[in-house]
């Protein structure tokens, strides 16, 4: 299977992980290895480069696009909230940068199968995990209507959140929902023709808010940095691209409480809690892509970077 995905953020990514030619890297988001390949090339022999992704296409295209590259490989099949586990396995005296993705791949999107596109007809999927036995069948038929509107607006930013929650669950009880393209039909009839005219695909708040509830993903971003920390080595960096504005708020904020752990009363003279700086936040603003990549890859125009380095 051909995956293709287009690296966001590449050369500022490549420049944040600031790499050293013998150190140990870890990608969590593997993908289609875009990222993996451009910092494998600035590795040396001496170099360790550890792949991490949950999708086990992925895996497999990453596998073929890393095999003759000079540093040591690894990869592993696993979701980066696990990253302490894996670390300590495979670089268990640190590693020198890491790098998170958190978009969905575009080969995801692009894939009808997979279920994640409200443009493709297709079982109501969604799983990063294929091997995962939870999808947004189970969210869309089993969750009840304020689980549902809790999900749609929260994970969304819906407007519309109620209505669809309640045509989603007043449309299941005659049959189950089970194809994107009859939730897409049932958005519709929820939201009014007239709030449909302008903006955004009107399923495409609810698709991610699925997207999101399915895998997890924004419960797991602080814990994982929380855990990748301890391991990079003095100077260590991580890079992390967001795409939703509660992701970057996560990510800003845990960096900013790793770099301003003080939880002391501001108006006491001195510090008596003990506890000091992990990190120095590199970027005070996220770095965004720029116009010439916009016009080459328009799915980039959400897309936050936000670097850290170890203290």
């Amino acid at each position: 299977m051909n995956f293709e995905h287009v690296s966001v953020l590449l050369n500022e990514c490549i420049e944040g992980l600031d790499i050293k030619e013998d150190g140990t890297y870890a990608d969590g988001t593997l993908g289609g290895a875009g990222h993996a390949g451009e910092v494998c090339k600035r590795l040396s022999e001496k170099g360790h480069f550890i792949g991490i992704d949950q999708d086990t296409n992925a895996l497999k295209a990453s596998t073929e696009r890393l095999a003759h590259v000079k540093p040591q490989v690894t990869l592993v099949h696993n979701n980066f909230s696990e990253v302490a586990e894996i670390l300590k396995e495979h670089a268990p005296d640190g590693i020198d940068g890491m790098l998170i993705d958190l978009g969905v791949s575009s080969h995801q999107l692009d894939e009808p199968s997979r279920g994640f596109s409200y443009m493709h007809d297709a079982p109501l999927d969604m799983r990063m995990n294929q091997e995962s036995d939870f999808s947004a069948y189970e969210v869309v038929n089993e969750y009840s209507e304020d689980e549902l509107f809790k999900v749609i607006k929260s994970y969304g930013e819906e407007n519309w959140a109620r209505r669809i929650a309640q045509f989603v669950v007043e449309t299941r009880q005659e049959k189950p929902i089970e194809t994107t393209h009859e939730l897409v039909d049932v958005i519709k009839r929820a939201i009014p023709a007239k709030a449909r005219k302008d903006g955004p695909h009107p399923a495409k708040r609810t698709f991610q808010a699925i997207r999101i509830e399915v895998n997890k993903e924004l419960d797991i971003i602080r814990p994982t940095i929380l855990d990748v920390v301890p391991y990079l080595k003095k100077g260590g960096r991580l890079c992390i691209i967001t795409f939703h504005s509660i992701e970057d708020r996560i990510v800003k904020h845990t960096f900013k409480e790793l770099e301003d752990p003080c939880t002391c009363p501001r108006n006491i003279p001195m510090c008596i809690c003990g506890k000091t700086p992990q990190v120095r936040v590199i970027t005070r603003k996220p770095i965004l892509p720029s116009e010439e990549e916009l016009e080459f890859n328009p799915r980039a125009r959400s897309a936050k970077l936000r670097i850290i380095e170890k203290l």
